[in-house]
């Protein structure tokens, strides 16, 4: 009787799958080597305690190490399982979120502007998508932390600008600062190795580590 050729490489994979998984020992595996070993041992040449002592303590070093793994694993998965549960209650809250892309709506866009240092002169700028600056806005002297702005959506000769995209840039006493933007979370998600993430409207994702105020 012919054995279908199919079935032969199947048995072969099979046979090479079940020597590979042999390769791995286990803790098991290990005290059956070591008692065999003392077993078998010349009576007038004993194996030196000192070494088999130290064997013992390596192997379960890499033991202890691997079931920690499995610990800190479980408790990574436990963790961002939670967060994700938590910053579902974000959802219908406004955030800000650090950009330097602001959308108007409505005729209206708000953000913020990180100030290092208090008494210091802020000035935001707004850039359409050609580069041209359509709208500056003094901030004074506020304190240091997040200054907020409101754009009412119109440039310095009072013309009111279409709904879009636009660029947003700050100076504080002549050094550039970082930009953020208002929005409202509408959804959150997962993106595997960053984590989790909120649906801003009007920015779009944002990891939830980046959120810099919560409204």
């Amino acid at each position: 009787m012919t054995t279908p050729v199919g079935n032969s490489n199947a048995a072969s994979n099979q046979s090479s799958s079940g020597k590979l998984q042999q390769q791995s020992l286990n803790q098991d595996d290990f005290l059956q080597l070591l008692v065999t070993q003392l077993t078998n041992q010349d009576p007038t040449k004993p194996n030196d305690p000192t070494q088999m002592v130290a064997q013992l303590a390596q192997f379960s070093q890499v033991t202890a190490t691997q079931e920690l793994q499995k610990s800190f694993d479980t408790l990574a998965g436990n963790l961002t399982g939670d967060q994700f549960v938590r910053a579902s209650g974000l959802v219908g809250h406004d955030v800000l979120v650090p950009s330097v892309k602001g959308t108007l709506k409505d005729g209206v866009m708000t953000g913020a502007v990180n100030v290092p240092t208090a008494n210091a002169n802020v000035n935001v700028q707004v850039k359409d998508k050609d580069g041209n600056v359509v709208r500056t806005i003094p901030l004074d002297k506020p304190q240091a932390g997040l200054a907020n702005f409101t754009w009412d959506g119109k440039s310095d000769d009072g013309t009111k600008m279409d709904d879009g995209v636009y660029t947003i840039s700050a100076v504080v006493n002549g050094t550039a600062a970082d930009t953020f933007v208002r929005g409202k979370v509408t959804g959150v998600g997962a993106s595997g190795t960053d984590g989790t993430y909120l649906q801003v409207d009007g920015y779009g994702g944002a990891l939830l580590s980046q959120v810099a105020q919560i409204l």
